[in-house]
């Protein structure tokens, strides 16, 4: 009976923020909603900059969660740009939290209302959230023969023309490496051998074509690309095999002790061109991400198991960077609900929100 308890216990302690983060999204969506039809008549950079600061507000309060009550040790590795920048993201993809990670880097360059996604076109129909990401200048992307180059380029050239600032996240893999899904990697290693390619053993062999629009149309306007590679503490059983990586729900009960983030940046001159090239190049970048895990995962000595090569720093981020917007947010949820009106429009909101997001996004995201 009492362990029965422990583990309900263990099992609700991710009760508590998926509420507030999904709880208060209504509340985000009604002051966006408000803010978007004020500024419809002002000039587009007065729009975004505000929607960047509530952008902020919103993911500093994901971020609370994240690293605060979760308690996660943050370990930075290699270059760690600490001013805004123009960038491409690209990482590795094995776990829903990665979304997250982006976030744990921008928040200390104060860049984190800069982040934009390149999201898979299945995510656009997310309540709220969906639309939201469009209009905040995430792209919807199909993959393969369906991925439509112009309607990608078409939006990021009208940024870059707005002088928007970009902090364009990527995976170029195309889906999430998982060691359990052992068809995927097999088709993975296949392609790579068929192509003349290095076969990869903890990444997938990486998709070029958003990576090479994206650096296509916003060449003028980066800084630098910031190439990610990220591991998660914990993720190797009793017999040295990789496991898959926590999801958010039980990143958020706890289970991932260390988060290792290694950032090579590199300069916009040393990236090719030519699409060809450019996929021999991410290939290559993506051999020298399957070393850091090699050793991260692999390596027989202990000392350098569980850990990139070089120095690290533990980063610790101050509650003054997530607090205040948890109190702000959640006390104009709070405030809403506690009245017959409020309640009304909180759900009116979350279903006329969802119905229209939704209309809007297959006729323009």
């Amino acid at each position: 009976m009492l362990l029965s308890l422990v583990l309900h216990m263990y099992s609700m302690r991710s009760v508590l923020p998926a509420a507030v983060l999904l709880g208060t999204a209504p509340t985000y969506v009604l002051v966006w909603g408000a803010w978007r039809l004020l500024s419809a008549l002002l000039p587009a950079r007065f729009y975004q900059a505000v929607d960047d600061r509530l952008y902020c507000m919103y993911q500093s309060m994901v971020l609370f969660f994240f690293e605060h009550y979760t308690g996660v040790q943050i370990l930075l590795y290699g270059d760690l740009p600490k001013n805004k920048e123009n960038v491409i993201y690209l990482a590795n993809h094995q776990s829903t939290v990665d979304w997250i990670v982006a976030d744990i880097l921008a928040v200390r360059q104060g860049a984190l209302g800069h982040v934009r996604y390149v999201l898979k076109d299945g995510l656009k129909w997310l309540p709220l959230y969906g639309c939201y990401f469009s209009q905040h200048g995430g792209i919807y992307v199909k993959r393969s023969a369906r991925f439509d180059q112009e309607a990608m380029r078409r939006k990021l050239q009208s940024y870059v023309s707005a002088g928007t600032p970009m902090y364009l996240v990527i995976f170029p893999e195309g889906t999430r490496y998982n060691p359990e899904l052992t068809k995927v990697i097999s088709a993975s290693q296949t392609f790579a051998a068929k192509e003349g390619l290095a076969v990869l053993r903890h990444v997938l062999t990486p998709r070029v074509k958003a990576t090479h629009v994206a650096f296509d149309s916003m060449k003028n306007h980066l800084d630098a690309i910031y190439d990610v590679t990220v591991a998660f503490e914990g993720t190797v059983d009793d017999n040295g095999q990789r496991r898959e990586a926590p999801s958010m729900l039980e990143f958020l009960c706890k289970e991932c002790p260390k988060v290792h983030i290694h950032v090579e940046r590199i300069e916009k001159s040393g990236v090719p061109q030519e699409q060809a090239h450019m996929q021999r190049w991410l290939h290559e970048r993506f051999v020298l991400k399957d070393r850091l895990l090699i050793e991260f995962y692999d390596s027989l000595d202990p000392e350098r198991r569980n850990k990139f090569p070089g120095k690290s720093v533990n980063s610790k981020l101050s509650l003054k960077k997530t607090l205040p917007s948890l109190l702000v947010l959640g006390g104009l949820t709070a405030g809403m609900l506690v009245t017959e009106a409020g309640r009304k429009l909180y759900v009116k909101t979350w279903l006329y929100g969802t119905l229209v997001g939704c209309l809007w996004v297959s006729v323009r995201a």
